[in-house]
């Protein structure tokens, strides 16, 4: 029995000692507002999203820019071996012979882009066959140096620069919608963290009105069994007891909801143990209304956006203007070429210094081409093209106008409602106070049986409202800042602009 008794108490010891230590390995992620946010942008999926877009617009702006360096490639053939039976036909008939060819080629190229949309090159080849049949070689050694430029890029359209300067454009745009979502998603984590912070005070709240319940049941018993009230009053307060434990237990599941949801907006696991640091503290600001809207017109991304879409516009204008242009190329090129016949049996090495020689001494090859193409007639087809194209850049134009009278309005509107809050704020705070000392008021007068459970419960109801609707303009008035923030660009609680 005594052993029976210490492997029972030995067995305790190892399970309590697991117990704690599970306890204590179990991280609890303690957040604030700045730390929540930093969070979301990490690790939220549609920042990562948007990260992705911007690295994309980044590489393509990088690919823009490497097209005016230079460029090597080079082309091998090796090997390239045919049979084939061809036929010649003369007046004695057709005869038809074999034909084996052996060919292999090499090809170098080195070009460098110009900004006029033009090309400089140089090109050095090599290409010999082995003709078995025949019982010869034939090899042959050029170097090209040429140029190439397109005539309507001096005056109309440069495709190169224009490329370049849609990829900017899109790198630059693509950055500005990465910041004005992550404004957006810096108020919705506002919003989630406030109406987490919402739902665990409420449940305070409802605790600690469920406990003020439970002693004033206690005191409505007592006071029943010695007859000093009826029995009616202490069946209400056991009622009232009820409701206030399925106001609790709803507040609990609640909290629970809008915790799993303040989760999933920053990105984090459900299984993620969080706890929330409160700070009710707030600085009471009033915004002038004249700066507000200047910060909004200059900074505001809509605006900017449809600019930078303007400019893009603008190019596509040129690119289609440059269509019912003259247009044509310009070539020209300097070849330097060394060919000649050998023995099948001559080596490689010994063709190609014969094919060098010549190429030393023979005389260079070149020419030089201007070719052009002149509109005469389309029946107005290309007028039309650059006219729906300018009924664009008119619709973005207009556009602009009204996205500027409604960013006046949001900003104005939202400063009005931030001014507005801050005064129910204010209010309410001073209501709370009124309403904590009222009901300890009433808590003693029923105590001492001046007032009966039902006053009682009216005081208890009207501090709940209280605290609840204090609480409730606190983040109002937080989300009020957090929303003109992201329709200014400045955050007013710092007092300094979004960088951006």
């Amino acid at each position: 029995m005594r052993q029976l008794k210490f492997i029972t108490s030995i067995l305790f010891l190892l399970l309590a000692t697991h117990t704690v230590t599970k306890s204590q390995d179990i991280t609890v992620l303690k957040l604030d507002l700045k730390s929540s946010i930093d969070i979301a942008k990490e690790k939220s999926y549609s920042m990562l999203i948007l990260k992705e877009n911007m690295n994309a617009a980044k590489y393509q702006l990088k690919a823009a820019n490497s097209s005016f360096k230079t460029h090597i490639t080079m082309d091998i053939t090796a090997p390239n071996y045919s049979e084939s039976i061809n036929d010649f036909q003369d007046a004695d008939g057709v005869t038809y012979f074999s034909n084996k060819q052996l060919s292999y080629s090499g090809d170098i190229r080195i070009d460098q882009p110009l900004p006029t949309d033009g090309r400089l090159f140089v090109r050095s080849s090599m290409f010999n066959t082995d003709d078995f049949e025949q019982d010869e070689k034939f090899l042959k050694l050029q170097t090209r140096i040429g140029l190439t430029q397109p005539i309507q890029s001096l005056f109309a359209y440069n495709s190169i620069k224009s490329e370049y300067e849609k990829a900017s454009l899109n790198y630059d745009l693509t950055s500005k919608r990465l910041k004005r979502n992550e404004l957006d998603l810096i108020y919705m984590v506002s919003e989630a963290f406030y109406n987490l912070h919402f739902s665990k005070e409420r449940l305070k709240i409802k605790k600690i009105s469920k406990e003020r319940l439970s002693e004033a049941y206690e005191i409505a018993q007592n006071k029943f069994k010695v007859g000093l009230i009826r029995e009616v009053e202490a069946l209400q307060m056991e009622v009232d007891l009820g409701e206030a434990q399925n106001s609790y237990d709803m507040a609990i599941v609640n909290y629970d909801a809008q915790l799993n949801v303040f989760k999933l907006v920053l990105g984090l696991p459900l299984s993620e143990k969080i706890e929330l640091k409160s700070d009710f503290n707030y600085i009471p600001i009033k915004v002038d209304v004249k700066k507000a809207l200047n910060m909004a017109l200059n900074n505001r991304l809509e605006l900017k956006e449809q600019k930078l879409e303007m400019d893009l516009v603008n190019i596509e204008l040129k690119r289609v203007k440059s269509r019912g242009a003259v247009s044509g190329n310009l070539e020209a090129y300097y070849d330097f070429v060394g060919v000649q016949e050998y023995d099948i049996n001559k080596s490689l090495g010994g063709a190609i210094n014969g094919s060098w020689n010549v190429l030393k001494n023979r005389p260079a090859d070149f020419g030089i081409l201007l070719k052009l193409k002149i509109p005469i007639l389309d029946w107005g087809e290309n007028k039309s093209r650059v006219n729906a194209v300018k009924s664009r850049i008119k619709r973005s134009l207009y556009e602009q106008e009204n996205e500027s009278a409604k960013i006046e309005s949001q900003v104005i509107k939202a400063v009005n409602e931030l001014h507005s809050t801050l005064r129910r704020l204010e209010l309410l705070k001073k209501n709370r106070v009124i309403a904590e000392k009222s009901f300890a008021i009433s808590q003693s007068r029923f105590s001492n049986g001046d007032i009966d459970s039902q006053t009682l419960a009216l005081d208890r109801e009207r501090l709940n409202k209280t605290n609840e609707s204090h609480l409730a303009a606190f983040i109002a008035y937080k989300m009020k800042l957090a929303d003109l923030m992201r329709k200014t660009f400045y955050d007013f609680e710092k007092n300094q602009p979004i960088v951006y």
